[in-house]
C-alpha cells in the first residue's frame, strides 16, 4: 500500500542534540523521514518541516504525541505534503515577453499588434510564426474517467489536468490548457472541441470513459485537421509498448512470439491490444467485465478470453482493468511478466507479483503515459503534423526502449533527453508518412544529440 507522506513543522529549541531526540523519536516508531527543511533559524529555536511516510492517519497520530513529548520540541503544524503542492493549482499563465516599458506596451498591444493582426488576416500561415498557437494544446476531459477514480466530474478532475499541463511545459516547452467540460453528450463534445479548436496547435483528450471515447477521438481526427490523441488510449499503449520491449529482452523472450493477455479492454487495454497486434502480427487474448468491451476486442482482431485462462496460458499479462487486488498470487505463474496497470492502485502489486513467481513485474507508477505524450506532441507539432499516425505512435515506443538505461525496463521519466529522443522520432516519422506541413531539415535531426533540449 502507499503510505501518505505528511510535513510535520517543529520548533526546535537551540539545544544541542535536539534534531537527533526528534529523528530518532520518529524512528522508534518505523517511520520513514525524507526531506528535512530548515524554515527559520533564531536566535534561541530553530523551525524545521519533516517530511515523513506513515501507514495510515492513527500511525501519524503516533508520531506527533511521541515527537510532543520532548520538552525541546514543540509540533507547530501537520501538513499534508500532496495538497500543500497543489495550493492556489499548479499552471499559470506568464508573459514571454516583460512589458516593462511604454515602448513595449506600444508593440506588445496597441498601436502595434494591428499590424500583426493584419497580417495574420491576409495569410493565416503567419498564425505558426507570430502566435503561441503551434505550441498550443487543449487538454480536454468531461471528468468520467479520473484515473482509477471513476465518475467524479471535470472540476475534480482539475488536478490532473494542471499535472499533465505543468509536465508538458517543463518536459517539452508545449503549453496544455486544461479545457471542463460540463457534458457526456458525445456530439455535445465533439461540437464544443470544433469550435475551440482554432485556438490550439492540437487536442489531447484526456480521461474520458470508454467506450464514447473511441467514438470521440475518431470523429474529432476526421473533422480536424490537426493532431488530435485520447492520452489513456494511444499515450499508455505506447509506453506499454516500449515497456514491453525491453521487458522481454530482460528475460530473454521474444515479444513476437510471446502469448500476450489484456485483462481489461477500455481505452487503454483495447488500444494496447491494437498496437501490439500491428508490432508482431499476433493477436491478444482479452478479457473484461462486458461482453460489448469483449466484442471490440474482437473486432479489432483480438480473442475474446476469461481471466483464469489468461493467466493460466499466457506469458504477459497487462491488465488495466481498474479493479484493485483483481490478479490474485496464487493466479500467477512462473516465469510471467505482469503489468498491472490501474492507477492508483494496480490489480497485484509488483511486489507480491515477484513473490509469486513473476519474471518481471510493474505498476502505472513505471510504466506511466507521462513517458509518451510529451515528445509525440513537440514532434507532431514541430512537423505540423496534420494528425499522428501508428507509424508515430511506433517510432515513440521504439525511442522511449532505446532510450532506456542497462538493466531497466523504463527510462526516467523527467530525464529530458528522453523526451527529446521520442519528440525527433515522431517528427521523423510524420515527415516519412506525408503527414508533415513543415519540412525539417537536417539541423532539426542533429540538435537529438545536445546535452540538453532547446526547450530546457
Amino acid at each position: 500500500m502507499d503510505k501518505l507522506v505528511r510535513t510535520l513543522r517543529c520548533k526546535n529549541a537551540g539545544i544541542p542534540g535536539t534534531l537527533g531526540k526528534l529523528t530518532t523519536a520518529i524512528g522508534k516508531l518505523g517511520v520513514d523521514i525524507g526531506n528535512i527543511t530548515t524554515v527559520h533559524i533564531g536566535s534561541h529555536y530553530t523551525v524545521r518541516d519533516f517530511d515523513i511516510y506513515v501507514e495510515n492517519e492513527e500511525q501519524l497520530a503516533q508520531v506527533v504525541n511521541e515527537v510532543s513529548k520532548l520538552k525541546e520540541v514543540t509540533v507547530l503544524q501537520v501538513m499534508d505534503a500532496v495538497l500543500e503542492f497543489h495550493k492556489h493549482g499548479k499552471i499559470k499563465m506568464v508573459n514571454t515577453v516583460p512589458i516593462d516599458s511604454i515602448d513595449t506596451l506600444r508593440k506588445i498591444y496597441t498601436p502595434g499588434v494591428a499590424q500583426v493582426c493584419n497580417l495574420i488576416a491576409a495569410k493565416p500561415v503567419w498564425k505558426d510564426t507570430y502566435t503561441a498557437i503551434p505550441y498550443t494544446v487543449a487538454i480536454v476531459t468531461d471528468g468520467t474517467a479520473i484515473l482509477g477514480l471513476g465518475n467524479i466530474g471535470p472540476v475534480a478532475g482539475m488536478p490532473v489536468m494542471e499535472g499533465k499541463a505543468a509536465l508538458l511545459q517543463q518536459l517539452v516547452g508545449v503549453s496544455g490548457v486544461p479545457v471542463l467540460l460540463n457534458t457526456t453528450d458525445s456530439n455535445e463534445i465533439v461540437e464544443t472541441v470544433k469550435h475551440i479548436a482554432p485556438t490550439f496547435g492540437g487536442i489531447q483528450l484526456e480521461d474520458i470513459a470508454s467506450p464514447r471515447c473511441f467514438e470521440i477521438e475518431d470523429r474529432l481526427i476526421n473533422e480536424l485537421n490537426m493532431p488530435v490523441m485520447h492520452d489513456d488510449q494511444k499515450g499508455t499503449a505506447v509506453v506499454t509498448l516500449a515497456a514491453l520491449i525491453n521487458a522481454c529482452k530482460l528475460t530473454k523472450k521474444r515479444l513476437e512470439e510471446a502469448k500476450v493477455g489484456l485483462i481489461g479492454l477500455g481505452a487503454a487495454g483495447l488500444t494496447i491490444g491494437k498496437f501490439l497486434l500491428q508490432y508482431t502480427n499476433n493477436p491478444t487474448l482479452g478479457t473484461a467485465k462486458t461482453e460489448a468491451s469483449k466484442k471490440r476486442h474482437a473486432e479489432s482482431g483480438g480473442i475474446p478470453s476469461g481471466l483464469d485462462e489468461i493467466m493460466q496460458k499466457c506469458d504477459i499479462i497487462v491488465a488495466t482493468s481498474g479493479v484493485r487486488g483483481l490478479i490474485e498470487p496464487g493466479m500467477v505463474r512462473k516465469g510471467q511478466i505482469i503489468f498491472a496497470l490501474s492507477n492508483p492502485y494496480p490489480e497485484i502489486t509488483p511486489e507480491a507479483a515477484r513473490a509469486a513467481g513473476a519474471a518481471l513485474a510493474a505498476d502505472g507508477r513505471s510504466v506511466n503515459n507521462l513517458l509518451g505524450y510529451p515528445g509525440i506532441w513537440r514532434g507532431a507539432l514541430d512537423a505540423q503534423a496534420t494528425r499522428i499516425n501508428y507509424e508515430m505512435y511506433r517510432a515513440a515506443a521504439l525511442a522511449i526502449a532505446g532510450a532506456t538505461g542497462e538493466g531497466e525496463f523504463v527510462p526516467n521519466p523527467i530525464e529530458p533527453k528522453v523526451h527529446l529522443a521520442v519528440a525527433h522520432a515522431v517528427a521523423r516519422a510524420a515527415v516519412d508518412s506525408g503527414l508533415a506541413r513543415r519540412q525539417l531539415d537536417d539541423d532539426y535531426f542533429e540538435s537529438c544529440n545536445v546535452k540538453e533540449p532547446p526547450w530546457a
